[in-house]
């Protein structure tokens, strides 16, 4: 009989997102519609996630005023679960009509440093309007020479 290969489980890890800065410009043709905008964008992470003053850029589309889609690169550069490092997470959303934020994201392969090389891994968070910070979840596995 073979054993059983088993694939490890990610480890889930949660925590709070601020947004500290957003400095969004147009770009292309201001008065057409659907538009484009870039945003340069500043949050910290903690919880399970320890990064401040983080580095990210986001390309808009809006479709309406207050809906669109997004895509963009974040860089964290701190702590995950104890562990300290930098890696950049892709990132893509949607703006509801309601003003909400829905992003799912994923690790940039091969972009962990440190203690965090050979990290992949998927989350997703939901910003609400008024919420000073809003939750995020992360499921994350380390290459085995690291976990």
């Amino acid at each position: 009989m073979r054993p059983i290969e088993r694939t490890p489980m990610p480890t889930r890890t949660t925590g709070y997102i601020t947004a500290a800065d957003w400095q969004e410009r147009k770009a292309g043709p201001a008065e057409t519609s659907p538009r484009l905008a870039l945003a340069s964008v500043v949050n910290t992470f903690t919880g399970g996630i320890e990064a401040a003053d983080t580095t990210c850029e986001y390309v808009i589309a809006y479709a309406t005023e207050k809906t669109g889609t997004f895509a963009g690169m974040e860089l964290l550069t701190g702590t995950l679960d104890g562990r300290a490092g930098a890696f950049v997470l892709d990132e893509r959303g949607t703006f509801e009509p309601d003003g909400s934020v829905r992003c799912t994201f994923e690790v940039v392969p091969g972009s962990g440093t440190g203690a965090l090389t050979g990290l992949t891994g998927t989350g997703s968070f939901v910003y609400r309007p008024g919420e000073p910070s809003f939750p995020y979840t992360f499921d994350y596995e380390l290459g085995p020479e690291l976990s």
